[in-house]
Order: C-alpha cells, then sequence, then structure tokens
C-alpha cells in the first residue's frame, strides 16, 4: 500500500473524537497550511483513487511536494491519536511517562526522573501492567548504576532486583501461556474442531502445559487469569463441551466486572472481549448463550460518542446473527428497523470496517425477503469504493455476496466480469478459498433442467457441500454467509430461509 493510500485508510477510520483533536491541535497553524489543504481534500472525498487525489491536491497546492505533505499529514494525524489516548487509557500513559523520565534523566534533571520512575511503577503495579513495569523498573537500576547508586544501600538495591526479577517471571509466564492460547486458537482454525478422540488427545500437549503454567502462579493475578479463562473456554468449545465453555465465559465475563480498575476509558478491551465471546457462541449456534454476553454489552456505558455508536452496532450484529444463520429475515428486517435512528442514521461516524460489516449484513436482509434491488443499493455503498475497503479481510466475502445478488437480477453478463476481474485478483494473492472457486464454479455453469437431473447434480454438489463445511478455514466465510445454503436452495428449487431453518441444529462444530 502506497503512503498515500495508507493516510486515506487513516483518515477514513478516524471516529469523530480524533477528527476533532486534530482541529483543535492544528488551530495554531493557518488554515491554508499544505497539509490541512491535503487533509480536507481526503476527508471530503471519500470514493475518489489516490491518484485522482493527488492530482487535486496539486492543483490546489501546485508549489507544494505532495510526497512531502503526505508524509508529514500522516505523522502529524499519529502524534495527535497518541496524545488522545494517552488521556483515556493506562497503556499508553504509562510508556508515555517512561519515555518523560528518560528526557529527565539527560537532562541531568535526575530527581525528577526518579520520581517520576517511582509514579510509574506503581501505577504498573496497580494497573497490573507487567510489561511497563518490568521496563520502568530495569530503566530505574541502569540510571542508578549510572549515578553510582546514590543514597542506596545493598538491601534497598536487593529489594529492587527482587521486584525485577518477579515482573519478568510475571512477563515470561504471560508471554507462555499466550503462546498456548495462540496455538490452540491455530489449530482449531486449520484443523476444525475435534470430532474424534484421537483429535481431543492431538490438543493434549497444550493442555498439560497450560495447567502446569496456572498451577505455579497466582490466579489473582488479572492477564494470567484471563488467559486461562479464555483457553479454557475455546478448548472446551472445540471439544464440544459447550455448557462448561458457557461456564468459562460467564467466569471471564465476572473476572472483568471485578476489576473495572483495569479497564481503559472507554473499555475497548472489555468489549473486545465480549465480541470474541460471541463469536465463539455463534460459531456453535449457541444463541440462548449469546443473550447474557449482549446484555452485558448493553449495559456498559462511556461518555464517548464514537464508542457509543461502535457499541450500539456490536450489539446489533449480534442481535441479527442468530436471525440470519437460522433464515429468519422476516425478524432480522423487524430488528433492523428498530436500529434506523440509533445506528443506520450514524453511520458515517463507523470507522470503515464496521461500516462495510453493516452494508454487508444489511443487503443480507434484503436479499433473505427478496429486495434484491435494494440489497444491491446497499452492498455498492462498499463495492463503488473498493479502494478504500479492499485491504479489508470482509470485502472479499463482500464481493461473493454480491454476485448472488446479481444472479437474482439476473445480470449474468456482470456476473461474468466480475467472476473474471476476482479470479485476477485472486491469483495474484496465491490465497483463496475452496467456496470462492466452487461458487465461481456453480454460477458458470448451466443448471441441468429435469428433476432428475438436477438431483444428481445436488447429490454431486452435496459431496462437495459437506467436504467444506467440515474444512477449518472455509468455515471462517460460511459463518459470515452460508454459500452452500444458498447454492442447495437453488438447486432443490425452496426458499433460503428453508434451507438454513433446516441447518439450524446442524453442529458445523461436528
Amino acid at each position: 500500500m502506497s503512503k498515500l493510500q495508507s493516510l486515506v485508510s487513516l483518515i477514513h477510520s478516524m471516529s469523530l473524537g480524533e477528527k476533532k483533536a486534530f482541529r483543535v491541535r492544528s488551530l495554531g497553524n493557518r488554515a491554508s497550511s499544505n497539509y490541512i489543504v491535503l487533509y480536507d481534500i481526503i476527508e471530503k472525498n471519500s470514493v475518489l483513487p489516490a491518484s485522482v487525489l493527488t492530482l487535486k491536491f496539486n492543483k490546489e497546492r501546485p508549489l507544494a511536494s505532495s510526497e512531502t505533505t503526505v508524509k508529514y499529514l500522516y505523522e502529524l494525524l499519529l502524534d495527535s491519536m497518541l496524545d488522545l489516548r494517552k488521556e483515556q487509557d493506562s497503556f499508553y500513559s504509562l510508556f508515555n511517562k517512561i519515555l518523560k523520565a528518560r528526557i529527565l534523566f539527560e537532562k541531568s534533571l535526575f530527581d525528577e526522573c526518579f520520581d517520576l520512575l517511582e509514579d510509574t511503577i506503581k501505577y504498573a503495579e496497580e494497573y497490573e501492567n507487567f510489561f511497563a513495569l518490568l521496563l520502568a523498573l530495569r530503566l530505574e537500576m541502569d540510571y542508578l548504576l549510572a549515578l553510582n547508586f546514590p543514597n542506596l544501600n545493598e538491601k534497598s538495591l536487593l529489594q529492587k532486583q527482587f521486584k525485577l526479577n518477579e515482573a519478568l517471571k510475571y512477563v515470561r509466564k504471560i508471554n507462555e501461556q499466550s503462546s498456548l492460547y495462540e496455538n490452540l486458537k491455530h489449530r482449531i482454525g486449520n484443523k476444525g474442531h475435534a470430532r474424534s478422540q484421537k483429535q481431543k488427545d492431538d490438543l493434549n500437549d497444550l493442555v498439560y502445559s497450560e495447567i502446569s503454567i496456572v498451577a505455579s502462579m497466582n490466579l489473582d493475578n488479572f492477564e494470567i487469569n484471563k488467559l486461562h479463562q479464555l483457553f479454557q473456554s475455546n478448548y472446551l468449545i472445540s471439544v464440544g463441551d459447550y455448557k462448561s465453555a458457557l461456564n468459562s465465559y460467564i467466569e471471564l465475563n465476572t473476572l472483568f466486572e471485578l476489576n473495572k480498575h483495569l479497564w481503559s476509558n472507554p473499555p475497548i478491551y472489555y468489549v473486545q472481549t465480549l465480541e470474541g465471546v460471541l463469536e465463539s457462541l455463534r460459531s456453535i449456534h449457541n444463541y440462548d448463550g449469546m443473550a447474557y454476553f449482549i446484555a452485558q454489552l448493553k449495559g456498559i456505558e462511556s461518555q464517548s460518542v464514537d464508542f457509543r455508536i461502535n457499541l450500539t452496532c456490536i450489539t446489533f450484529l449480534y442481535e441479527l446473527f442468530p436471525f440470519l444463520d437460522q433464515g429468519n429475515f422476516t425478524s432480522a428486517l423487524a430488528l433492523m428497523n428498530n436500529y434506523q435512528d440509533t445506528l443506520y442514521a450514524k453511520l458515517d461516524v463507523l470507522n470503515r470496517a464496521r461500516q462495510a460489516e453493516i452494508c454487508l449484513y444489511t443487503s443480507l436482509i434484503y436479499f433473505g425477503n427478496h429486495e434484491f434491488h435494494k440489497a444491491h443499493k446497499f452492498i455498492n455503498q462498499i463495492i463503488l469504493r473498493g479502494k478504500n475497503y479492499y485491504d479489508l479481510p470482509l470485502y472479499r466475502t463482500i464481493r461473493l455476496v454480491n454476485l448472488l445478488i446479481l444472479f437474482k437480477l439476473e445480470d449474468f453478463e456482470l456476473i461474468e466480469t466480475e467472476i473474471r476481474t476476482m479470479k485476477r485478483n485472486l491469483m495474484d494473492t496465491a490465497l483463496d478459498y475452496k467456496i470462492e472457486r466452487f461458487l465461481f464454479k456453480f454460477l458458470s455453469k448451466k443448471m441441468p433442467s429435469s428433476d432428475q437431473n438436477r438431483q444428481k447434480y445436488l447429490d454431486k454438489m452435496m459431496i462437495e457441500i459437506n467436504e467444506l463445511l467440515h474444512t477449518g478455514y472455509e468455515k471462517q466465510i460460511l459463518r459470515i454467509f452460508d454459500f452452500t445454503a444458498w447454492i442447495e436452495s437453488i438447486i432443490r428449487k425452496i426458499p433460503l430461509s428453508e434451507v438454513l431453518g433446516n441447518r439450524k441444529n446442524y453442529d458445523t462444530v461436528q
């Protein structure tokens, strides 16, 4: 991605609060400054490609270097966002204090430096940020050594070294536990959930290692306890023990509720955890279990307008998914109508990824209700601005859904063009899903006319469909929308809602 394209993506992902902070930061500069002109051009022209934006800037500022202005504005925006986060998030605040302490030491303000490090150490312990704690303690030791340990006896030195070693131990354990959780998620993502005793046994090395780490540490530590609950719940889901997994998720939520002093402001990481829990429960069709965590989302309060709208978006999506997954498109439409004022009227506040999600799932709501022109209109909001959304993981799925809509609109010429374009893109990336090739093949072939031939065709296709449903990588895209259900509905000439409804009790992890 070019620097300009990165800048465009950065600006269009900014929240209202971030845009306001940047404007305030720029008040001391002339309104006609080159970087402000470039910022305004990009912000007001969200659908234009980078080349056209460059032409517009060169026309308004013929003597300015567009390349230099792009680099300067990019760094300025990052600095502005960093300043904003230092006021909201203890993570940014702690590391900012460490950087200030380094400056103070370089300026020979030693007392001020050690006072600031002491304050940093205190708050790092309070917020259980062992990475910041380790860095602050190590920096303190280095500076004491450089000054030949002024006014420090050996007992105090040993105490500081002991605290540093304890922090290092926690960091190492957290890293080990994180690695086990990452390996578990990777295995589940690649191989799917365990469907035999042997596949369960293949996870034993991770389970025994995780138990060993937890047994050697104090579970009063928030980060270790959090990782433990995440590991346990995901493992339990992978082996089919859904009731225990749900209990583990509830314990994880209780852990967060008991440690609100560790939340950022707004509580972004807590929301990310809840979203991860909800996505896991959705993947196993435990929609009843989702209700508890959706209620937790609704109970979160924040003064940030951007955060509240994003929270509304997440809440809407996870209230919607049970309807879409089970083919209840009528209820999905009713739910969407209930969110017109609180969400749809404020879509421009959401970042690009959330806008893409809303446009995709809204299109699917209309698609399921046979309102294909409305579905096309919504999804086109993303398709026509492709260059601004191309790097999003969801974009390829959006283009696949667009093919289904075009099929229903009987625009077969455009389908052929789109398939050729998408195949070229897949060749460039060398990364594709089997479902993409499967869908391309289905849309490119003529459907058998006789019922007998259609049944043979369906039987053949169902063999491939069942294989796709049990493939780890494919389930990642089928969880967004079950394209195989749509193909089955076309061949059998029955409504998509009926196929999805028949599959609602089908456990894709078995």
